[in-house]
């Protein structure tokens, strides 16, 4: 039996809208009443992941920044970080305005960014559809090296860094991978999203990476959150579908793929259900009966 299941929310829960459809909904509150503890892991800023937690009725625990920090609900507070420090995101700030490439800064409420564009923009189009009080926050700035340096009271999850072109995109990650004491995703294929310009389809491609303080991963929160829980690794499901998701798909008791996963990512589950336009995690919960 499955104590905790940690659920992706990009491109696995989510369908390409953003949205989170009734059948993966009613599998979720399903298992939710019979005691699984289900987290929302993900790469969002936590009032993001809040937000859509409240969705499903959950009141435990969401994983955050794609493992940077994690948020205890029913208390309200964070229990357990790792960080960006100030003066390392400055320096990731001066080599992406150095060499001209697109990146926004996710703090704990906010995306800070230049301008919309790729995964930015898709959060503005999702944000059309929800309440103020659910929208993902995001702050256009026009000088992000000085508004990150006079930031106060905000803590710095991750960053974003994205670009159009293929060789753009890899020399940047050259220069990247050359700071120290932070952890730059391997991503190896385009991010695909859909967002509606009135009555059209318009398809979002973008390649890009993520950045986070050294040592941080959905695993090794949800390793953390488990031995607070006196779960066992054995009793830990999880699905996902790209690279940030690697090893907690991985290591987990059962690692679900989504239909829609980068190859590597199918490789190593377990399993691989539907995509997530099909209503994969609701397919992946019924392995728990």
């Amino acid at each position: 039996m499955y104590k905790l299941i940690a659920v992706d929310l990009d491109g696995t829960l989510l369908n390409s809208y953003g949205t989170i459809s009734e059948e993966n909904r009613k599998a979720i509150k399903k298992v939710q009443k019979e005691g699984v503890k289900v987290v929302l892991a993900s790469g969002r800023t936590t009032n993001s992941v809040k937000s859509l937690a409240e969705e499903l009725g959950g009141n435990e625990y969401i994983i955050c920044g794609n493992g940077s920090l994690i948020y205890d609900l029913k208390k309200d507070e964070i229990i357990y970080d790792k960080f960006i420090d100030k003066n390392k995101a400055l320096q990731i700030i001066q080599i992406c305005e150095q060499n001209s490439i697109y990146y926004n800064v996710y703090t704990e409420d906010m995306v800070i960014a230049k301008t919309l564009d790729n995964n930015v923009l898709f959060y503005h189009q999702e944000n059309s559809n929800k309440p103020d009080s659910k929208k993902t926050k995001i702050n256009l700035v026009d000088n992000i090296y000085e508004y990150v340096k006079n930031l106060e009271g905000k803590n710095i999850l991750k960053f974003t860094i994205s670009d159009k072109s293929s060789i753009i995109f890899n020399s940047i990650i050259k220069k990247l991978r050359n700071i120290r004491n932070i952890d730059v995703l391997d991503v190896a294929h385009m991010s695909r999203k859909m967002i509606k310009s009135g009555t059209e389809e318009v398809s979002l491609e973008y390649y890009y990476t993520e950045i986070t303080s050294e040592n941080v991963d959905k695993w090794n929160a949800i390793e953390w959150l488990a031995e607070k829980l006196e779960i066992e690794k054995e009793e830990i499901m999880a699905i996902g579908d790209n690279i940030n998701d690697k090893l907690m798909i991985e290591n987990a008791g059962l690692g679900i793929a989504m239909g829609n996963s980068d190859p590597l990512i199918k490789e190593i589950a377990d399993k691989t259900v539907a995509n997530n336009n099909e209503n994969g995690v609701a397919e992946a919960l019924l392995l728990i009966e």
